[in-house]
């Protein structure tokens, strides 16, 4: 297998790097040769996972936010330009998956939902397009990228998953209308949407709502965070002229 192009000299910023896709994801651009910014809220995950970059020789920046405050997202940003000096990549994986019936649903789960998946998504999306925009018209590279992580479930709804199908359905729409305007200025938006992988999403949920999606997938070998990782750093790695818009990632033996 021909091994993808170097991403030396640009710079990434991960929200949700703490565990899982994005600490993956962080490792896997810091390989190739990007310094990466790690945003999320648990400092100390954050701090081990730039201590072993660094370790391999990369370039790591540790930023504690939380992607739902605006301020905090827009000073993720400024701080990941300031640090690093500019910003090639955004890579939004900060997210939470809350499941189960509409009907007598606990509200605060929505609005966690919509919070982080969607707006918090927004807010490091808006402040970060300056920066990328100028990265693709200055570098030598040509290119810069923001690469949106959903799910399956932005585009199949199904009974018991309304809200967080919602939010993640308004990411997909949300990244095709971005491309569709940054195209011409070789800014890429890409959606990555993964099937059933093995990560702290599910934990988060009720324990009734936990057994549920153990037994959805029983016996099916799960993806991996690195398996999405991969992903990613295959879309951000591609020449100037190609652009991988969207990609569906499920395990071989996910039915649905």
């Amino acid at each position: 297998m021909q091994s993808l192009p170097t991403l030396a000299g640009t710079a990434a910023l991960v929200t949700g790097a703490s565990s899982g896709i994005g600490h993956a994801t962080a490792r896997s651009l810091a390989s190739r040769g990007a310094a990466v910014a790690l945003a999320a809220r648990r400092t100390e995950r954050l701090e081990e996972l730039a201590t072993d970059i660094r370790s391999g020789g990369g370039s790591a920046v540790v930023i504690p936010t939380d992607v739902t405050d605006e301020k905090q997202a827009r000073e993720a940003v400024a701080r990941t330009v300031e640090v690093l000096g500019r910003l090639d990549t955004l890579v939004n994986n900060a997210g939470v998956m809350l499941l189960g019936p509409i009907v007598d649903a606990p509200v605060e789960e929505w609005r966690r939902m919509v919070e982080l998946n969607l707006v918090g998504l927004l807010h490091c999306t808006h402040a970060a397009l300056p920066h990328l925009i100028d990265a693709a018209a200055t570098g030598q590279r040509r290119v810069a990228d923001v690469v949106n992580i959903s799910s399956v479930a932005g585009r199949v709804a199904r009974n018991g998953n309304g809200v967080y199908t919602a939010t993640k359905h308004a990411v997909g729409a949300f990244s095709e209308s971005l491309r569709q305007e940054l195209a011409g200025r070789h800014v890429r938006v890409s959606l990555v949407e993964p099937g059933a992988t093995a990560t702290e999403l599910a934990s988060h949920n009720r324990p009734e709502i936990r057994e549920r999606i153990a037994g959805r997938f029983e016996g099916v070998e799960r993806l991996t965070s690195e398996d999405i990782a991969d992903t990613v750093e295959f879309i951000v790695s591609r020449p100037w002229h190609m652009a991988v818009n969207e990609v569906l990632v499920r395990p071989t033996e996910q039915e649905g």
